[in-house]
């Protein structure tokens, strides 16, 4: 009589379970204790056993590798057999953006401006493959010198372009054959920028752009922001400044300004709100943007209104034209005229006017609102839905719960009780979330400082930078919940800044993030982000996973999006479930990341998954 051991095994595996599977096992139990037998640590032992970054010692790798054993042999006891790692897509992919392509757009009958806008639903699914970089590709030189001069090879657009441009060649000078430098006054008017942005200081009644945030303007949206030289001049004034612009074959402007290290994405005013909720900025900037304001009845002026807080500020600054009897003088007055009528009907008055410059400031008092004509804009009703839906014809009014006028909010990233309130937000909550962020960012950085300098190998054509805060310049937080990370790396002050997305799928707090004064944006992680390949140094998500597993996206699909964004040896940083960072790691192999699974509590089910990609060139 078999005992009933034998029973319920032969119930789970039939009645004779084949040899080669109970000599896996026997091999698989013996690797086990191989590896754990030696230690006086459990074979779940996590690399410490508390979450503090002063704790790692020398046998932290030994640890990390026992972990990683565990998960191969537990892969290998199970039957799965390696995946395959995928193929390389072909050299015309190099600078590749899903969703945005004009001629497959007209063959689904977009028209009327609608075929330069984002359809992913054209995008076929197509075979999993992985971009390489350009053939003469190099890692960005480390802030803040890479935010001035930046590698030729890494980006589309190429020295004959910047050459025959023009106007363009007065902004910047090619220092080497490889190297494109931008002037540190080159800009948007013939004085540069740092005049430039002192002068719309003095036309809001300021005494210089320094008194910006004494104005409560902290977040700037820049529409068709060129080669990113104003947004770099704000960006070291502390303005969170965010440059939007089309996609652009030659990939100009959000990939100039991305490669410089500066926040930028890929935004049209076309058809459609941007991905932004209402009251998101404290100023929208146009300089020779070439959007045509006075096209679509209002609409994209209404677009803008929808995104600026109350008291905010619309800047325009148009073409400067030599004779005011040509023909492109007459097209600027004729998109001025209706811009002189318009603002009143959505409650703007124009503050200032001085050369080509305009300055619009949007009403903080909700008086005005109930005064206006009866064939003014009216007011919309019902929910507030900006993730791509259809320009809409009417202005968000004063009954919104974040009516907070820029000069009344706080000046700094923590939130008032009352200001939290607004979002549905505790402030027992908010803050126990901003400690766990600074903790591990602490114990992130702990974690990849001895690898970023210790164990990669050795960048072609470069140096190692030097640490601790120059190793990476931007990060995006592809699940950021209240923006705590971002705060964590103010708090350490890191030379870094971080694209909050918030998946559309989840609870939406990407207006709180943006009242803390921070970049962010919602998206639906079921499709391609709006960006440049090699883009970020850095992509992180927390749970991210786990909530994409209940929802119609395909796991591979996001890993190898997250690959065409994240420049070569930049890092991943996923905190999930064992079952998911499991899985996640079988597919950063068979994307050619190499990745380290790390237990950082002890008991947990919670793991983390630290993944490099490599600098592949063929």
């Amino acid at each position: 009589m078999r005992s009933p051991w034998l029973n319920k095994l032969s119930v789970i595996l039939g009645p004779r379970p084949p040899v080669s599977w109970l000599f896996l096992c026997v091999v698989s139990l013996l690797a086990l204790i191989t590896v754990f037998g030696s230690s006086s640590s459990s074979s779940f032992d996590s690399v410490t056993s508390t979450w503090v970054p002063e704790n790692y010692k020398n046998y932290r790798r030994l640890k990390k590798q026992a972990a990683i054993d565990y998960f191969e042999l537990r892969t290998l006891s199970s039957g799965a057999s390696r995946q395959r790692e995928l193929g390389f897509c072909g050299k015309e992919r190099e600078n590749y953006v899903p969703c945005y392509n004009v001629t497959a757009n007209l063959l689904s009958g977009f028209k009327d401006g609608e075929e330069f806008d984002r359809h992913c639903e054209v995008v076929g699914q197509g075979k999993w493959c992985l971009i390489r970089p350009p053939k003469d590709y190099k890692t960005p030189l480390q802030w803040p010198a890479g935010r001035d001069v930046i590698w030729s090879g890494n980006v589309k657009i190429t020295k004959d372009q910047f050459l025959s441009s023009g106007s363009m060649t007065k902004r910047m000078m090619l220092l080497e054959e490889n190297q494109i430098a931008f002037q540190s006054d080159a800009g948007l008017t013939f004085d540069g920028v740092k005049d430039y942005s002192r002068q719309i200081a003095e036309m809001m009644g300021l005494g210089s752009d320094s008194e910006f945030l004494q104005a409560g303007v902290r977040t700037v949206l820049d529409i068709g922001c060129g080669f990113g030289s104003f947004g770099a001049h704000l960006v070291s004034i502390k303005l969170m400044t965010l440059c939007i612009a089309g996609y652009e074959a030659t990939g100009s402007q959000v990939q100039l300004a991305l490669e410089r290290g500066l926040p930028a994405m890929i935004g049209n005013f076309i058809t459609r709100q941007l991905p932004y909720p209402s009251f998101s900025f404290d100023m929208v900037h146009c300089a020779q943007c070439g959007i045509p304001w006075d096209k679509k009845e209002g609409m994209l002026l209404i677009e803008v209104d929808r995104l600026l807080k109350p008291g905010g500020y619309f800047v325009l600054t148009s073409p400067k034209s030599k004779s005011h009897g040509s023909a492109t003088g007459t097209k600027i007055r004729n998109m001025l005229t209706p811009l002189e009528q318009f603002p009143e009907k959505i409650c703007w008055s124009l503050i200032a006017q001085q050369d080509e410059t305009f300055i619009w400031q949007k009403t903080a008092d909700s008086q005005c609102y109930s005064s206006r004509k009866q064939n003014d804009v009216p007011l919309c009703k019902g929910h507030d839905a900006s993730y791509y839906q259809a320009l809409s014809p009417c202005i968000i009014g004063p009954s919104s719960k974040r009516w907070i006028p820029i000069q009344n909010r706080s000046s700094s990233s923590e939130l008032s009780s009352a200001e939290l309130a607004l979002h549905g937000v505790s402030p027992e909550d908010f803050f126990e979330d901003l400690q766990g962020w600074k903790l591990a960012l602490k114990n992130y950085w702990s974690l990849l400082t001895p690898l970023i300098f210790s164990d990669h190998p050795k960048r072609p054509g470069a140096e190692d930078p030097l640490p601790p805060f120059n190793m990476v310049r931007n990060v995006m937080d592809m699940n950021a919940h209240y923006g705590g990370l971002n705060a964590a790396f103010l708090e350490e002050k890191k030379s870094v800044w971080v694209m909050n997305v918030v998946p559309v799928t989840s609870r939406n707090m990407l207006p709180l993030i943006l009242d803390r004064g921070f970049s962010g944006v919602l998206h639906d992680w079921c499709e391609p982000f709006p960006t440049y390949p090699r883009t970020y140094d850095m992509l992180h998500a927390n749970g991210l996973l786990s909530h994409l597993s209940s929802e119609r996206c395909s796991l591979m699909d996001l890993f190898v999006e997250m690959d065409r964004i994240l420049r070569p040896e930049g890092w991943v940083v996923l905190y999930d479930k064992l079952g998911a960072i499991e899985l996640a790691r079988a597919h950063a192999t068979q994307i050619r990341w190499g990745a380290r699974v790390i237990d950082i509590q002890n008991g947990s089910d919670q793991r983390l998954l630290i993944c490099q990609k490599p600098f592949l060139t063929k």
